[in-house]
């Protein structure tokens, strides 16, 4: 470890002894010590430039109060090449910190901050936080600023000055206090702004996921939830979001195969999503809509309703009937796939979350006349933390590219292959037979899904379902949505 120079104490008679330099553990321990008991009213501040020149500026305070004690001079060296400096000099660099950083209490290291032109820096928590003006201004919760019975704000954003400064600042244990030009109070717990800064928001995530392939969520084993405790139940109902925000997937079994019955089930958890296709759905091989799903063949893996500006949220499926061979439903977790790609090609990550996609359905089948046209690029993120929250992944319905110059598109072609290649890999593919009792939830944003080919007769029924209304009823069970 680092050590000081020594320390000269010059004595009575010319004899001078030497204090050499320790541990740096030891000499911090002993000076802060020291300090606290000569400089006690003087804890105002927080050093922010070199540690080593803190511990320096200690160490003179301390050979200070010797000399006081001896009634002496005296002097430190760091080395032969650097001046020696006299204790009255520090009191220029003590004052200019105190200029600079502002500490929350004599007694306490726990927040600092410092006034810049045009915003606050606060650092409380182990981070690092920067306020704009506008924004502290803006996000006040005085009673006549935010109305806490309605949890909406009162005050008038474009009333604030955009070049509006704190009057005072003032930081406790727990709180920030800002008086401004107007005399208006504005109160802001610490944790309140860690947790709502743009510093802290980089740091969190925005829906906990347990990322799989099939081996991981057979591994997991996760239950199915009865029907009856899904109905009747919050502690069924909160078990059963709690693993569909996990994992994308959820089970209930033990219903009753009726669509009457698939439509009970849904309500439970949103509102249903009335789309082209109807409010629920009967789901069979005959073609009578204009969609490859309406066939017996195999269906690539895809999420839904790419050709919406807001795709689907939550798909619900229910095999009512089947008789014939066949028919299992292929399940892929596109996060997963897309964290593989993130982890290996970064640059190819990006450029499919930044290149817009149309997506189309154009439909002309007995009395169902239909053009639909979605934009949005593959993968979808947060801008401030980079999570991945949307997947737009249909080759049945991606419509021509016609958003960027050839070269972007020979770059997106070569990301989409790589990305393509993940969701094919065989460890990836969660296989489900669907049978009549068993209904499938499934996050239409995150997992893919597909189907091998059948025979004879197969019949499902099913639904989609607001995503909005989903994460309500979670959160309003206690769940982070």
């Amino acid at each position: 470890m680092k050590s000081l120079a020594p320390v000269s104490v010059g004595l009575e008679h010319g004899k001078t002894v030497h204090v050499e330099a320790v541990n740096v553990g030891y000499i911090a321990a002993a000076l802060l010590l020291f300090w606290s008991w000569t400089w006690r009213s003087a804890v105002c501040t927080v050093w922010c430039g070199d540690p080593w020149e803190l511990l320096e500026f200690l160490s003179r305070m301390w050979c200070w109060r010797l000399t006081g004690l001896f009634n002496v001079p005296c002097r430190l060296s760091r080395s032969t090449s650097h001046r020696s400096a006299w204790l009255p000099g520090y009191r220029k660099i003590f004052s200019a910190a105190a200029a600079r950083w502002h500490h929350t209490a004599p007694e306490s290291l726990n927040c600092v901050w410092q006034l810049h032109g045009d915003h606050l820096e606060l650092r409380y928590a182990n981070t690092l936080m920067r306020f704009d003006f506008v924004w502290l201004r803006d996000h006040c919760r005085s009673a006549s600023c935010y109305n806490t019975k309605t949890n909406q704000r009162s005050l008038d954003t474009a009333s604030v000055d955009l070049g509006i400064k704190p009057k005072a600042v003032r930081v406790d244990e727990t709180t920030l206090f800002l008086t401004w030009p107007d005399g208006h109070v504005t109160r802001y717990g610490l944790e309140w702004l860690v947790k709502n800064s743009y510093e802290g928001q980089k740091q969190q995530v925005m829906h906990p996921r347990i990322l799989w392939n099939a081996e991981i969520y057979k591994q997991s084993q996760i239950p199915s939830i009865d029907c009856r405790s899904f109905l009747e139940t919050d502690e069924g109902l909160k078990e059963f979001l709690q693993n569909f925000l996990l994992y994308g997937i959820a089970f209930v079994e033990n219903v009753t195969p009726t669509k009457e019955d698939t439509e009970i089930l849904a309500e439970r958890i949103s509102l249903i999503r009335e789309t082209i296709y109807g409010r629920m759905w009967y789901f069979t091989s005959d073609f009578s809509r204009g969609d490859t799903a309406y066939t017996k063949l195999a269906l690539d893996r895809h999420t839904d309703t790419t050709y919406f500006q807001e795709p689907c949220g939550i798909q619900v499926f229910h095999c009512l009937k089947h008789e014939g061979t066949g028919g299992r439903t292929l399940l892929v977790d596109g996060f997963y796939a897309a964290d593989q790609v993130l982890q290996q090609a970064p640059d190819q990550f990006e450029l499919l979350s930044k290149v817009p996609l149309k997506h189309e359905y154009v439909e002309n089948v007995g009395g169902c006349h239909n053009h639909m046209i979605g934009v949005g690029p593959v993968l979808n993120v947060y801008p401030w933390n980079n999570e991945l929250y949307l997947i737009r992944y249909n080759n049945y319905d991606r419509a021509v590219i016609n958003t960027v110059p050839y070269d972007v598109a020979h770059r997106w072609y070569t990301a989409h292959r790589t990305l393509t290649t993940e969701l094919r890999r065989p460890e990836n593919e969660l296989w489900v037979k669907l049978k009549p009792g068993k209904a499938l939830f499934i996050d239409n944003w995150r997992v893919l899904h597909g189907r091998e080919a059948f025979t004879g007769y197969r019949q499902l029924c099913g639904c989609y379902l607001t995503r909005d209304d989903v994460l309500n009823t979670a959160r309003l069970l206690g769940l982070q949505a």
